[in-house]
């Protein structure tokens, strides 16, 4: 079952493999993946991504629900959001093209898969992760009304070094 999730001025969709090019547009942008395990993509990389989020889309029972997001208005892909399930728990992420960084499109498009995933997914507790420099980031997980839980020590090696990660989480009662 294909996932189209509207919201104010979103639209939150499985992936088609058309999409490659658009998300390239934000994947291969080294501004976006600095804080990121991944990237900057190759345009290889890119259509491998793209295609693997077409085949989570496949998963039955279903698992992982990353989703392109596209302004209501105009179609346009803008980026990315992501829920992945475990048990009664899920992550989420996200990552945009900065042309549109600024505008609420993070949270709102996070606070979309929040909802879904405390009410059709019966998930309880919702986590999201960021690199302790990584600010906007910190403040969308704030204004969804996560809550820090602390610091990850050196946990992630990626990019030829060891990272820190805050971690941040919401329960279902507190949503």
């Amino acid at each position: 079952m294909s996932i189209v999730i509207e919201t104010e001025r979103l639209i939150l969709r499985d992936a088609i493999s058309e999409d490659w090019e658009a998300v390239h547009a934000y994947s291969s942008d080294p501004v976006v993946v600095r804080y990121s395990m991944w990237g900057p993509n190759n345009e290889e990389e890119t259509k491998e991504f793209v295609e693997q989020m077409i085949e989570m889309s496949r998963e039955i029972p279903r698992r992982s629900y990353e989703l392109v997001v596209t302004l209501k208005e105009t179609g346009e892909l803008i980026g990315g959001c992501g829920l992945h399930k475990a048990g009664f728990n899920a992550e989420i992420g996200y990552a945009f093209n900065p042309r549109f960084w600024g505008k609420g499109y993070a949270t709102e498009s996070a606070f979309a898969l929040l909802r879904m995933g405390f009410g059709e997914l019966d998930i309880h507790r919702i986590s999201a992760t960021c690199r302790p420099e990584n600010e906007d980031s910190s403040n969308v997980m704030k204004r969804l009304g996560m809550k820090r839980e602390g610091r990850l020590r050196e946990h992630m090696f990626f990019k030829g070094e060891f990272h820190d990660s805050e971690l941040y989480s919401i329960l279902r009662q507190e949503f």
